[in-house]
């Protein structure tokens, strides 16, 4: 007797091969590139735009900020602008175009933002800035700042020298080594100092110009103040690295850096608290660069439209040369 078909075997064929179609087609489209756009995978994409590279301080930020989006599990596309304002535009640009969840990024310089701000708002994608803000009177054009108040940290420095001049020879000549010109913290740096050291006539800024943040830029400077001015009291440097340029620059010159001049930076990375600490620095007032944690943070909470602080600060210090001593087993950038 011949064996009988199932009839329900024509359906299971048929069955399994649209299966098969299914999951190729599902496979085949998760594989395509439909223009960079972020993936649709259920993780929070964040751009990133760095001001650069410039210093110590910009490296343990960026370090701060790779490795706390890993840690959150966010998807982080990151870019460096290499200091230029135009290159971080484009890539502003580029993360609107890829359609990522939040926009965060650290102003080269303050000015010059509305544009390309308005874009992401009308692609309703909110923007984040840290460490330096921008000059928008629209506020609605980025969700909050995350940051320092550069001001204070100018007011703070020159408070200290104020308490710790010594003006019984006659005007102290300082020499100021700016940040980049037109950023934040070197226009409110400058404000903050000047603000501060206004309470005593003998303190006199006898120079002032921009070594760009860079060690490079305050060895070059510096060398210029000494070749200038033949009387140079006090060096105050917008960071570090600018410190520990035109360290090189007073030392060339014979003179001894925090005795024959007293300096005074911005900032606290290892190596300038470590010149503190040998005595060549006088006085540093901390900016932290470890905003990764925070950051994240608010990302998550801008993305799920919740409401966060338009202004959001980081909590500092300042630093004597005891204080460095102290502190630096265990500074971690």
């Amino acid at each position: 007797m011949r064996k009988m078909r199932s009839p329900s075997a024509p359906w299971r064929a048929a069955a399994l091969l649209a299966t098969v179609l299914l999951v190729s087609s599902a496979t085949a489209c998760g594989n395509s590139d439909t223009g960079g756009s972020a993936a649709d995978d259920g993780k929070l994409t964040l751009g990133f735009s760095q001001v650069g590279a410039e210093s110590g301080w910009r490296t343990a930020n960026t370090i701060s900020i790779k490795d706390s989006a890993a840690a959150a599990g966010i998807e982080l596309k990151f870019d460096d602008a290499q200091q230029k304002q135009e290159n971080q535009i484009k890539a502003i640009r580029n993360f609107i175009q890829q359609k990522v969840d939040v926009i965060a990024f650290s102003p080269v310089v303050e000015s010059g933002w509305d544009t390309v701000l308005k874009e992401a708002k009308d692609a309703g994608i909110p923007v984040i800035l840290t460490d330096r803000s921008v000059d928008s009177a629209d506020k609605s054009l980025y969700k909050t700042f995350l940051g320092s108040d550069f001001v204070k940290e100018g007011r703070l420095s020159g408070e200290w020298l104020i308490a710790n001049a010594k003006t019984t020879s006659g005007p102290v000549n300082i020499v100021e080594l700016q940040g980049t010109t037109g950023s934040a913290p070197a226009n409110d740096r400058k404000k903050g100092f000047a603000e501060a050291i206004a309470a005593n006539p003998n303190l006199k800024i006898v120079a002032s110009q921009s070594g760009d943040f860079t060690r490079a830029g305050g060895k070059q400077v510096m060398e210029q103040f000494l070749k200038a001015n033949t009387k140079i009291d006090v060096l105050f440097a917008h960071n570090d690295d600018m410190g520990l340029g035109a360290l090189e620059a007073i030392t060339a010159a014979g003179k001894v850096p925090g005795k024959d001049i007293t300096i005074i930076t911005v900032d606290a990375v290892k190596d300038g608290m470590q010149a503190l600490a040998d005595g060549k620095f006088n006085f540093i007032a901390e900016c932290s660069p470890l905003l990764g944690p925070q950051l994240m943070d608010l990302a998550k909470k801008v993305d799920a439209g919740q409401e966060v602080p338009a202004r959001i600060e980081t909590e500092e210090t300042t630093f004597t040369q005891a204080q460095a001593k102290e502190a630096l087993p265990n500074r971690k950038y």
